[in-house]
């Protein structure tokens, strides 16, 4: 099992943690056995479970890391929502083990590319309370997980090229992903599914704006998660180790349980 941490408490997924954890679960001998080429290692996450697949050399791990996301679908596309302070945009709304709302910096009078992250940051905020306002989620299996993790603003440029395109992910309280956003992109390619602008095992490559980090994405099955029609999504990436952290917890501690300072 795996739960996924952040600043403001804890998230439904996270595609680059489930790239890390892979890595680490090889090479600290959590799976039994593991195959070379590749290793199949199966994490129970809190959206439901996910499949990672890592180079193992029959000593350690490598990069490229995938994964096969959970069914991810169109919640909704097209949505008219009032912003205040930047007037009525069109979102769409995607779930790829959270739930996000996309639209391009462009409709905020920004640029994803060249915009001051504080701006871009200050408007997807914006966006994304907007939304829970105006739009009910649901989540075919469990209401816990209907909830907008965040907003992704993007260059718009959602129909099929080989060129990558860029978005930025602003979630949970106002935190940005250095990443191009393991969930959201599962999520984005979801939606490109569902306009019909990409097909089956068609790969798009996503930037992240704030650190030019590169995912590659694809649709690799067609799938029904109740009422909607979805896909299972295959995300590609890197992770690397940067260091260990033992936690330790004594009894007397009267904030044993952590605590949250804002």
């Amino acid at each position: 099992a795996a739960p996924f941490l952040h600043g403001a408490g804890y998230s439904a997924m996270c595609g680059h943690a489930v790239l890390a954890l892979g890595r680490f679960a090889l090479d600290y001998g959590l799976v039994a056995a593991p195959s070379r080429p590749e290793t199949a290692v199966r994490l129970r996450c809190p959206c439901g479970p996910v499949t990672a697949f890592v180079p193992w050399d029959g000593r350690c791990s490598g990069n490229p890391v995938r994964f096969h996301s959970v069914p991810a679908f169109a919640a909704a596309t097209d949505l008219a929502v009032d912003v205040p302070g930047h007037g009525k945009v069109v979102v769409d709304i995607g779930y790829g083990g959270t739930f996000y709302a996309f639209l391009s910096a462009e409709q905020l009078g920004l640029d994803v590319c060249s915009s001051k992250t504080r701006d871009l940051v200050s408007a997807a905020s914006a966006v994304t309370e907007a939304v829970k306002k105006q739009f009910k989620l649901h989540h075919p299996e469990s209401e816990d997980l209907a909830f907008l993790y965040g907003t992704i603003l993007t260059d718009g440029k959602d129909a099929f090229s080989e060129e990558p395109t860029t978005n930025i992910c602003v979630f949970a309280d106002e935190q940005v992903d250095r990443s191009p956003t393991g969930s959201g992109v599962t999520a984005r390619i979801a939606l490109q599914y569902h306009k019909g602008l990409i097909q089956l095992n068609q790969t798009r490559t996503f930037r992240s704006s704030t650190t030019g980090s590169l995912f590659t994405g694809k649709a690799v099955q067609a799938t029904k998660f109740g009422k909607y029609n979805a896909v299972v999504v295959e995300v590609s990436g890197e992770a690397f180790y940067t260091g260990t952290a033992t936690f330790t917890v004594e009894e007397e501690d009267p904030l044993k349980y952590g605590f949250f300072f804002k």
